[in-house]
């Protein structure tokens, strides 16, 4: 609760009523929670996630684990982020230029940091007139414009039957005639035809990825993307990437419970082999005091090198907003 983990009453007689529990909501949902398949995912009507794991592959007995998405204390909107301490105005008023700007940009961060709530409030800054197309695994996502379609994945079936990946919507999404995608997390395949799209024409696209730092989200991506197609020479992958992305925002649960944009990172170019990337943005920790941590956003004093492009189309930045504090 409110970022930490919390002692309830336990509601269950045993591990055997739990696994009634969990068999009644596998059911439910069309799934089958056995020896040969100990582990599952389900989504409820209220959009929680539930992660099932059952022995053998649990040491401690079946296990059910549930991620409620509320509302009602949680960060809605760019104001309820600045109150949070989440970011600063100067950091808002950069992002909201580069998202109408159309610039790509990855959302990245460990579990329960924070991406998905960052890229719902980073997506409904998205001007009202664009067809939006939004792939999910799951439906977490709450968009204001007028033109959003929501494409969901879907597993196989009890026979292994029906799956339709991620990589499938993408793909699929691309047919769509789409101002923007947004894919809620790239975990494999897809984020190759993402980078694809993005570099032939389809900017503006949105995702989040699982990573503690701008460079092991590139990493990250780099191995999902040689996954893909290992033929893809790896030098290739990273000029695809680099040419694709402009931005890494690198979100992260502190030690406190509270959740920080740490860094926001310009990814400029290749070097050599590598793709260079400068820190526009970030937060610097300066103590601990009652618990909490204290510290200040600054920016870093870099100027990016795409403010020419986003002033050409009308999202013009003062340098003064890239001054240190």
């Amino acid at each position: 609760r409110f970022g930490k983990l919390e002692d309830v009453p336990s509601r269950f007689r045993d591990d055997e009523h739990l696994l009634e529990i969990i068999n009644r909501i596998a059911i439910v949902h069309g799934q089958k929670v056995d020896e040969s398949n100990p582990i599952i995912d389900m989504r409820l009507p209220d959009a929680s996630r539930v992660n099932v794991v059952i022995p053998p592959i649990s040491l401690v007995g079946p296990v059910l684990t549930l991620r409620k998405f509320t509302q009602k204390f949680g960060p809605k909107s760019v104001e309820d982020l600045i109150h949070f301490g989440a970011w600063n105005e100067d950091m808002v008023e950069f992002l909201r230029a580069c998202i109408r700007g159309r610039l790509n940009i990855a959302i990245s961060g460990g579990t329960g940091s924070g991406k998905t709530t960052i890229l719902n409030i980073f997506a409904n800054m998205i001007p009202n007139h664009e067809r939006i197309i939004l792939v999910q695994e799951v439906d977490e996502l709450s968009l204001s414009q007028k033109y959003v379609i929501t494409l969901e994945s879907r597993p196989p079936n009890l026979e292994g039957r029906g799956e339709i990946t991620v990589r499938d919507l993408v793909k699929n999404a691309l047919k769509m005639r789409p101002d923007r995608i947004i894919t809620s997390e790239v975990r494999r395949g897809e984020v190759l035809d993402l980078f694809d799209a993005m570099n032939t024409g389809h900017d503006g696209c949105l995702f989040t990825v699982h990573a503690n730092t701008p460079h092991d989200a590139l990493a990250r991506l780099e191995v999902m993307v040689t996954s893909a197609n290992p033929s893809i020479p790896l030098l290739n992958v990273r000029q695809m990437m680099a040419s694709a992305l402009d931005l890494i925002v690198q979100q992260e649960r502190l030690r406190d419970g509270s959740r920080k944009i740490v860094k926001i990172s310009e990814v400029e170019s290749m070097q050599g082999d590598t793709i260079v990337l400068s820190d526009i943005f970030e937060f610097r920790q300066t103590g601990i005091e009652a618990g909490k941590i204290t510290g200040y956003f600054t920016a870093t004093g870099r100027i990016p090198k795409f403010l020419t492009r986003l002033g050409m189309v009308g999202q013009e930045l003062p340098l003064s907003l890239f001054t240190p504090r």
